[in-house]
């Protein structure tokens, strides 16, 4: 293998939470008057998180948030907590094949609660240790800054030059350049539609996976 760590992003990367996440934005955004596809609300909101994540979307509405948002946002988040969200196609088998004493680590928007529970579901719990990094928890800054992944570094022990990064959101793309490590910008999820790869590559990762086996190729 060419690199000496591995730093996973975890919504579109691993679980196939990025659609479902954002078609329900966009259904409340619309029916608050707000007319939003699920295409638009991924493009404007996809990998932000905590304030951030607020700040975009009444940028993207020109107002404060619809009355009840929060609590439309929450019920989504039980919902998947409670249901579990799938893997994306070719995730659990790639981590399972790594070899075990190759570090890696998640490093996620999301909170470790999320998670972890969403590793549980999908089979990979152990594959990552205590190496789960949330840019809510961990760092001040979270994506699109590079902190994170520095972070994340910083605790495998292993040089930010020598990790390979894989990522799917433009947010998480942005601050993965940054770091100094090797990008691969992955679109194989769902949510990963026409002109997604071209929005990566324009912002400067080192290359496009389509799926999980071109990954594989790309790291030995």
């Amino acid at each position: 293998m060419k690199f000496d760590a591995l730093l996973f992003d975890f919504d579109g990367v691993l679980i196939e939470s990025e659609y479902a996440g954002n078609r329900q934005i966009a259904d409340f955004l619309s029916a608050a008057g707000h007319p939003t596809s699920p295409e638009e609300s991924m493009e404007h909101f996809m990998g932000l998180a905590g304030p951030d994540f607020l700040a975009a979307i009444k940028r993207r509405i020109g107002t404060t948030l619809p009355q009840g948002f929060h609590e439309a946002r929450e019920a989504e988040d039980a919902r998947a907590m409670a249901e579990g969200i799938e893997a994306v196609a070719g995730a659990v088998a790639f981590v399972s094949a790594l070899p075990p004493a190759l570090p890696r680590a998640i490093v996620s928007s999301s909170a470790t609660r999320w998670i972890d529970r969403h590793l549980r579901h999908i089979g990979l719990r152990d594959a990552f240790g205590d190496h789960l990094y949330s840019g809510r928890e961990h760092v001040e800054r979270g994506k699109p800054a590079p902190d994170l992944y520095l972070h994340a570094a910083q605790a495998l022990g292993v040089p930010i030059e020598r990790i390979a990064i894989i990522e799917d959101s433009p947010v998480g793309a942005t601050g993965a350049v940054a770091s100094g490590a090797y990008v691969i910008g992955l679109c194989a999820g769902t949510h990963c539609g026409v002109g997604h790869a071209d929005r990566l590559r324009a912002l400067g990762v080192d290359a496009i996976a389509g799926n999980f086996d071109e990954v594989a190729a790309l790291l030995v």
